[in-house]
């Protein structure tokens, strides 16, 4: 065979290659595209995920935060002869304000007025101004919102899962916590040491928390894929939820999880890498109940377990069995019931001191003969 020859099969035969590699790829997206339609239209008959995925409604709060970022709130109204109480909801990180969907009709089925908002960068908020995504940002929209929602300080109870309870940290901080309000609680959140090797190397890693791994896994800016596959949602559901997670509660953070620009993911990670707000727990001085999943990965317990230990007013740890880091999503009714609990203990021991500080004051006038 001629030389031209050769270069001439060489040629055909690398086409040939690159035509049929071409042609796996093709058919591996149509089968993906496939695949997600099934996913999709098993979603649509799923009812716990179109309940999930329904309109919140409320009315929308203008929230601008002190570097000017805008962020996205909505308002839901209690009943009025319910606990005379707000309630304000921090997402965590990678999700969005309906993350608290059942919590929040929980809430408010026990008469409390509820409010909710997205993080700087996540859901509806604009991105950070100036690209800020440090801690201490986050601590400031907890004041906006705070702010923006109104009422007075003793009956408002602030909520945070996951980077939320670690905004309500960074906010306490820098705030005099009690000019705001009268109880929180923190769940699925740590203050220090995020992630560790715990989720990837287990105890050994958790020994170990190499500062290098822990920082890679979480300002880790590689684009997530657009479509939902099985390995994604299994990856999904051993690192974030628990054993009694549905198919639906998965999912619908899936999407979240996806939507999150990858520049926000990471910059919020590089943050969360180098977190330690240990000292600010000293100053969270009211009520506080905190909330941890017992199968929770990228929050074990002891995370739980060394912020109720350092609180200066502890209301209360509760270990949910069976649950992951998404406890808003998987236990919504022990989430709401804790959060009830704890804004009508705080909201009536308040009532209660006024009242006997009015009938004491009237005890002591004297009155005209």
């Amino acid at each position: 065979m001629s030389r031209e020859s050769l270069v001439t099969e060489r040629s055909a035969g690398g086409a040939r290659i690159a035509a049929l590699a071409g042609a796996g790829l093709a058919a591996g997206v149509a089968a993906g595209v496939v695949a997600q339609r099934r996913r999709t239209r098993a979603l649509a008959r799923d009812d716990e995920y179109r309940a999930l995925t329904a309109p919140l409604g409320g009315d929308r709060l203008e929230v601008v935060s002190a570097d000017g970022t805008r962020l996205h709130a909505l308002s839901f109204a209690g009943s009025e002869t319910g606990c005379p109480a707000t309630v304000v909801l921090a997402h965590g990180w990678t999700e969005r304000l309906s993350l608290w969907s059942r919590v929040i009709a929980g809430l408010r089925d026990r008469g409390l007025r509820v409010v909710a908002y997205d993080l700087r960068g996540h859901g509806s908020s604009e991105l950070a101004a100036d690209g800020d995504y440090a801690i201490e940002r986050f601590g400031e929209d907890v004041e906006a919102v705070l702010l923006a929602a109104g009422g007075p300080a003793s009956q408002t109870v602030v909520v945070g899962h996951s980077l939320g309870g670690m905004s309500i940290a960074a906010w306490a901080a820098r705030h005099d916590v009690r000019e705001r309000v009268a109880g929180a609680l923190i769940t699925n959140a740590g203050v220090d040491d995020l992630i560790g090797g715990a989720l990837v190397f287990g105890a050994l890693g958790s020994a170990l928390s190499p500062r290098w791994l822990s920082r890679g896994l979480l300002s880790s800016s590689v684009p997530l894929p657009p479509l939902s596959t099985p390995i994604g949602q299994a990856t999904i559901r051993r690192i974030a939820f628990g054993s009694d997670a549905t198919r639906a509660q998965v999912a619908f953070y899936e999407r979240m999880l996806i939507e999150t620009p990858a520049s926000v993911r990471a910059a919020t990670g590089i943050a969360l890498s180098d977190l330690d707000l240990r000292s600010a727990l000293a100053r969270l001085t009211v009520s506080t109940v905190v909330i941890a999943g017992d199968e929770d990965r990228l929050t074990p317990p002891a995370h739980s377990q060394r912020i109720a230990a350092a609180l200066p007013d502890p209301a209360g740890l509760i270990v949910l069995e069976r649950t992951g880091h998404m406890s808003p999503l998987e236990r919504p009714r022990e989430v709401a019931e804790a959060v009830a609990t704890l804004t009508e203990s705080v909201v009536g021991a308040d009532a209660a001191t006024l009242t006997e500080s009015i009938v004491g004051a009237d005890a002591a006038t004297p009155t005209a003969a």
